[in-house]
């Protein structure tokens, strides 16, 4: 695995992301995203994990704390506050090693399913924070219009609903406003907590930040 020349901060913001090694999909069917979900949860402790049996159960003293999300078919961006000292390197090695493990093993492959190590930007401004709150839960916009920025006011009703109907991304939990097994919403700003009243802020963060 690559060496990595980001260091983390303790209560700092950064955006993780990842992809499939030459973009190849990480994520050939549901039970791949409900996986990787799960993973996501659990992984989120200092203590070994056992995969045979992943449930949704998430640990009792978390290492990071996660804001946002959504998985892609070939890449993820998730959205973190480091909150333990390494927290953040070592939730994103067990979280990569685990799902790499249960993909070439589902898949009868072998070899790296990711590029190398994972990605990271430090999240220096509160502008550059809400910025990526919008990227995020947007991301997915771009499976059913790779164009959809400039054409927005044709399709926003559309790409709208979409977005807010996808079932991998961190969306759909802060617009339920319940209990989240991943998210850990009170350590961030809460700018999109009711999505009805925000869905313009989200696109418009796009528009002029992209």
């Amino acid at each position: 695995m690559s060496t990595r020349k980001q260091s983390f901060a303790l209560n700092e913001y950064y955006h993780l992301y990842n992809r499939g090694i030459e973009k190849r999909v990480i994520f050939l069917d549901e039970k791949d995203y409900v996986y990787f979900l799960k993973l996501m949860g659990i992984c989120n402790t200092k203590e070994n994990i056992r995969t045979k049996n992943v449930s949704d159960l998430s640990p009792d003293e978390t290492i990071i704390n996660i804001g946002a999300y959504v998985l892609m078919p070939n890449h993820f961006h998730i959205l973190i506050k480091e909150k333990t000292e390494g927290g953040t390197s070592l939730y994103m090695l067990k979280l990569l090693t685990a799902y790499s493990m249960y993909f070439n093993k589902k898949y009868e492959r072998t070899g790296r399913l990711f590029e190398g190590t994972f990605k990271s930007s430090y999240v220096s401004t509160d502008q550059y924070l809400k910025y990526l709150y919008a990227y995020i839960h947007l991301n997915p916009a771009k499976l059913i219009d790779k164009s959809w920025k400039e054409k927005r006011k044709k399709t926003e009703n559309e790409l709208l609903r979409f977005i807010s109907e996808y079932k991998y991304s961190s969306l759909q939990d802060y617009q339920k406003s319940k209990a989240i097994k991943i998210l850990e919403p009170e350590n961030f700003p809460l700018y999109f907590k009711n999505f009805s009243e925000h869905k313009n802020e989200l696109f418009d963060w796009l528009t002029k930040q992209g």
